[in-house]
């Protein structure tokens, strides 16, 4: 069984996808430790990387050219100042010049080592070969697979699994919901509980409380700059940035200088009923137009999907209970997380297996889940409420139009969180000895799906609005 963190789940990068952007930026840093363990990096004078399927159908609107240059120059998605981005590679692309990993340059023009391919190799449909070279002979060909949420891995990782067991080291191991149930029965827990004692196996309750702030700090930064950001997003499009104006709207008279008295503002300003699910969108919206030019964000699971759960617990620390604190925060992102790491175990959290379904669907079960923790829920209701969320999302296409992670991107996420906050309500109401759908028949249902759906819905822009809109028009 295999042990996926919190942690791995939630992870801060850069946007405009995990799978598409972040995933790739890993993988040319690990292939770098790799070149170094075979002691062949200093003999690197050029590179070519080859983009696969997906990574390439879709690569240029996701940025991962841009992701795969950051990556081999060294630099980190969790800390590069996200303003010095198009910098950097204006000035690879003028001087066909790369500082390899920040220690020495080598030559590489991107438009012509850098190649989208349009086929699709076998194992996985985000591909991505690296290719070293010395005195115009290849020293190392790589390939890697971004597999969605910031995850990579090689093909003999993926054989290897098949012949040997591998060992979790969590006390309390899950792979399908009945298997927390189980241990929250018998350990006589709550869920977010089972899921700390299974963190703390591997770190420290200081270093778990540590990271959870970070990434907290990091949505919240997140909202708080997409509500504050005028103008159109990049990309062609011409998307116009609709939390600014929802924002200013909706905020009144008050007044802050950073995230946290903006909680306060919010929470001290009188909202009707209209105007909660205008502020949950706003919150999401904010997250996800951020994501979409190349700022910081955090997977939840995926870049694509990373509005949901923090409008989500936005909604509640700042709507329904005005005295949340940190706790709150820390029980809401444990859940999420271990609810997430079950569809990745049993299903998909990558657009690029199984459509929207995978990112936005996801992302709404484990906020719906983690909602209903907080609002008094038992485990049982956590998961009915995540399968009431993703019950509603299955068969949801992955379209981008001109394959950015704008249109219908965003607005999924705004609709992705009024579900989320609706499902959790019904399972509240819920008595669990009459549900007819389990938890973890709808995560199976949801890979079934997958595997049926048309490839032309699985983030290759063949298909649905891809198509049906011609980006001139826009």
């Amino acid at each position: 069984m295999e042990c996926i963190s919190v942690f791995d789940m939630l992870k801060i990068g850069v946007g405009p996808s995990s799978s598409h952007t972040l995933g790739p930026w890993r993988a040319a840093e690990r292939w770098i430790t790799e070149l170094k363990t075979s002691n062949l990096f200093n003999k690197v004078e050029t590179i070519q990387v080859d983009l696969y399927g997906s990574l390439s159908l879709t690569g240029k609107g996701h940025a991962t050219d841009y992701a795969v240059l950051l990556g081999l120059s060294g630099k980190d998605p969790e800390t590069i100042p996200t303003y010095q981005i198009d910098s950097i590679i204006a000035s690879i692309n003028a001087t066909s010049k790369l500082n390899f990993n920040g220690e020495k340059t080598i030559e590489i023009n991107p438009k012509a080592h850098i190649v989208f391919n349009r086929t699709f190799l076998p194992f996985h449909s985000n591909g991505i070969t690296f290719t070293a070279f010395n005195n115009n002979k290849s020293i190392d060909v790589s390939t890697f697979y971004s597999i969605g949420g910031g995850f990579v891995v090689k093909e003999e990782r993926a054989n290897h699994k098949k012949n040997f067991e591998i060992k979790c080291s969590f006390p309390y191991p899950t792979e399908k919901g009945t298997d927390l149930l189980q241990f929250c029965k018998t350990l006589d827990k709550s869920i977010s509980e089972v899921v700390l004692e299974n963190e703390k196996s591997i770190r420290t309750e200081d270093e778990i409380d540590t990271e959870l702030k970070r990434i907290w700090d990091t949505m919240l930064e997140c909202m708080y700059t997409g509500c504050h950001t005028e103008g159109n997003l990049p990309g062609g499009l011409n998307v116009r940035r609709r939390a600014f104006d929802m924002h200013q709207s909706l905020k009144g008279d008050s007044k802050f200088s950073n995230p946290v008295e903006w909680i306060y503002a919010i929470r001290n300003t009188e909202v009707k009923f209209r105007q909660i699910l205008k502020w949950v969108s706003c919150f999401a919206l904010a997250v996800n137009e951020v994501n979409a030019s190349l700022g910081r964000v955090v997977t939840a699971p995926t870049n694509g999907s990373a509005g949901v759960i923090p409008s989500v617990l936005m909604y509640y620390l700042v709507i329904e209970n005005h005295d949340g604190n940190f706790e709150d925060i820390k029980k809401f992102l444990l859940v999420a997380g271990e609810i997430g790491s079950i569809f990745k175990k049993g299903a998909t959290i990558s657009a690029a297996m199984g459509g929207c379904q995978a990112e936005i669907g996801v992302s709404s079960a484990m906020a719906a889940g983690a909602l209903t923790e907080l609002l008094g829920g038992s485990p049982e209701q956590v998961l009915i409420a995540a399968e009431i969320a993703m019950e509603h999302h299955l068969g949801l296409t992955c379209d981008p139009i001109g394959g950015l992670v704008q249109i219908p991107c965003i607005e999924r996420n705004a609709m992705g969180a009024i579900k989320a906050i609706n499902a959790a309500e019904l399972a509240l109401d819920t008595d669990p000895k009459n549900v007819k759908v389990p938890f973890d028949k709808v995560v199976n249902t949801m890979w079934e799906t997958a595997k049926d759906m048309n490839s032309k819905y699985k983030e290759t822009s063949k298909g649905g609005l891809a198509v049906s809109v011609n980006m001139a028009d826009c």
